[in-house]
């Protein structure tokens, strides 16, 4: 449910690869956690959002495009992660259950854990609603207006942290991103309300989500990524319609 409602916003900002990103940050953040003996959720949401913040600063005040800074922090966070793993000895290590999600490795901590940053987004993302649109579709004037509009940046990166911190025990570091994003291109296509969209593109995730659970059991697949390419063939199904209907018209 939160990760369409955080891409919506990334989305129609065009800031798609930064989901990407911050998952594959949070996946160091993840073997930092491995390695110092903390929970991975809470180490993997404490890297994400200084790298995070990190990046907005240095977005604002260099020459560096925008999408050259993600390409080198998604490469560099990956080998940080690998090197850190590679440390943990007498620790057996499921890599794949990170990078991939496990429903069923999913623990009572972890769930807490979950609850606690998915509370922590709705909430934040209820009470600034109408600032995070007025930023999305015009950030100059939502900054004329008094809006403070680096402020609420940095705060909107900060719940896409969370929201990948939420997403990695059921889908995974690189899959979040998918999740973030189809069911929202999705819910575009029927060109309906903004909040609409919203509710079209988390029911879209939500049954991906729980179609994805029941026929991994039954076909005893991953779970991250039959949540994935049920998501796909929705999309495809959308396209395949909306091309009849062009048609037919």
């Amino acid at each position: 449910m939160i990760a369409p409602l955080i891409g919506m916003f990334f989305v129609l900002r065009r800031y798609s690869m930064i989901t990407d990103t911050i998952s594959h940050l949070s996946l160091a953040g993840v073997a930092l956690g491995l390695v110092l003996g903390i929970h991975p959720l809470v180490s993997a949401v404490v890297v994400s959002l200084i790298a995070s913040v990190g990046v907005d600063r240095i977005r604002s005040s260099t020459k560096i495009y925008g999408d050259s800074i993600l390409a080198i922090l998604l490469s560099s966070s990956l080998a940080v992660a690998v090197l850190l793993m590679g440390m943990i000895k007498g620790i057996r290590v499921d890599i794949a259950s990170f990078l991939f999600g496990s429903i069923i490795t999913v623990s009572y901590s972890d769930l807490i854990v979950m609850a606690i940053f998915a509370l922590i987004v709705l909430c934040t993302m209820v009470l600034f609603y109408k600032e995070f649109v007025f930023i999305t579709f015009d950030e100059d004037s939502a900054f004329v207006s008094g809006i403070p509009t680096k402020l609420l940046n940095m705060v909107f990166i900060a719940m896409a942290a969370f929201t990948v911190a939420i997403a990695i025990p059921v889908v995974g570091v690189l899959l979040i991103s998918a999740l973030s994003v189809i069911p929202v291109i999705i819910a575009l296509s029927f060109q309906k309300r903004f909040i609409t969209t919203i509710w079209i593109a988390q029911g879209i995730a939500l049954f991906s989500v729980i179609f994805g659970i029941v026929f991994s059991f039954y076909a005893n697949t991953a779970t991250g990524a039959t949540i994935v390419i049920v998501t796909m063939v929705i999309l495809i199904l959308r396209y395949v319609q909306n091309k009849i209907k062009r048609i037919l018209s």
